[in-house]
């Protein structure tokens, strides 16, 4: 069964299983791998991509959800990777590891989008289910403050 969507932009036409992962999809068939596999049950927040601009886990969301929406990766967020989150994320040398950082970002992305200049409590509580076992919770908030132009 073809599932047709728009990836990052682009038009985009999968003839897969409809109960495949997003995640798969997005990671082996279209070779987009910024976005990753955590715990496979949502709730690690690694596997996070925008589904018409809001925050979703694609890892137990099914292609099928996807038809004829618009789904966003962290490679879709700019062409040149110089969203103000990533280059904030970079000044302040934010990953550690780095392996939940694109979730993150997408998490934060959003968290912007919905609330420009958002206290601590804000960026707490939207980012409470992206888990970071390097324990980078503080950069984190940090570079969500400076990407809403908050240089300190």
């Amino acid at each position: 069964m073809a599932i047709d969507f728009e990836l990052n932009g682009e038009k985009l036409s999968l003839d897969i299983d409809p109960a495949m992962p997003l995640l798969w999809a997005i990671r082996e068939i279209a070779g987009l791998t910024g976005t990753k596999y955590g715990c496979g049950k949502a709730l690690c927040g690694a596997c996070t991509v925008h589904i018409n601009g809001q925050p979703m886990r694609s890892c137990i969301l099914p292609t099928s959800a996807a038809e004829g929406v618009k789904v966003t990766t962290i490679e879709g967020l700019t062409k040149d990777g110089n969203h103000p989150v990533q280059v904030a994320w970079r000044e302040l040398n934010v990953a550690q590891c780095g392996y939940c950082q694109s979730g993150q970002i997408m998490s934060a992305v959003d968290l912007l989008n919905r609330i420009p200049n958002p206290t601590d409590a804000d960026i707490d509580e939207a980012m409470s289910g992206n888990i970071c076992r390097c324990g980078t919770y503080t950069r984190i908030r940090k570079a969500i403050h400076r990407a809403a132009g908050d240089q300190s």
